[in-house]
């Protein structure tokens, strides 16, 4: 479709080996710890799985700020809220091996 954003139009970096199309997005700020510990998370879960992720910084887009300034940092996957602040690292992995089955 010629009028999807590239986000929708994204391939995994990876193949993927549990997950077929999963996308992890986490959304942070700049010098937040909780936002570092969930990244360290979701590098864990998503290098273990072949899932891709990404970064989102909340201070520079306005829709992400409105919505989750007080909930960051906050893990996307599908682009659905799967948690805030922090990170469990077995729900997440049980999200991204499980869901689809």
């Amino acid at each position: 479709m010629a009028g999807m954003s590239p986000l929708f139009r994204r391939k995994p970096t990876q193949p993927p080996e549990h997950s077929e199309n999963h996308l992890v997005t986490l959304i942070r700020k700049p010098g937040c710890h909780l936002c570092d510990d969930a990244q360290l998370v979701v590098e864990k879960v998503c290098a273990d799985l072949g899932v891709p992720w990404e970064e989102k910084d909340i201070t520079e887009d306005r829709g992400l700020h409105d919505q989750y300034w007080e909930q960051i940092p906050v893990v996307l996957v599908d682009g659905r809220q799967h948690t805030f602040w922090r990170v469990n690292e077995e729900r997440l992995r049980k999200v991204l091996t499980d869901q689809y089955k």
